[in-house]
């Protein structure tokens, strides 16, 4: 009993994702925290990445309608169709290593699904949580 206990610890442990920590999500998180980000939430973010606002052209559009829900496939942009690599660090080791890029897209992206740019907690939340996948 004792080992199966100890086992099922074990797989929940090592089942349970794990942040993908770089300098530069370490330095975007301090900044983040500078500027009033107390508490970080990454089921929010969770949250926030299929919730739908009108785009430009009317049209209803979330983080997901271009990135998808899987984040280790490749994504595609709704009116461009480019090919968005993956979010996943995982899979995609180039993400969240360039402090200016993921502020660009931040903006870019921000402005694009919700009409406006990310505070510095929704910010936080989302690198905290696409960290993490």
């Amino acid at each position: 009993m004792k080992k199966l206990v100890a086992l099922m610890i074990m797989a929940s442990i090592f089942a349970a994702p794990v942040a993908m920590a770089t300098p530069a999500t370490d330095a975007l998180l301090a900044k983040y925290k500078a500027e009033g980000v107390s508490k970080i939430d990454a089921a929010k973010a969770k949250a926030d990445w299929t919730k739908e606002a009108k785009g430009e052209d009317g049209e209803l559009i979330s983080c997901s309608t271009c990135h998808g829900t899987d984040f280790s496939k490749a994504g595609k942009h709704r009116k461009t169709h480019k090919v968005i690599e993956p979010m996943s660090p995982r899979v995609n080791t180039e993400r969240y290593t360039d402090e200016k890029k993921i502020e660009k897209w931040f903006k870019r992206n921000c402005n694009d699904a919700w009409g406006r740019e990310c505070t510095a907690q929704e910010k936080a939340d989302f690198l905290t949580f696409m960290s993490a996948q």
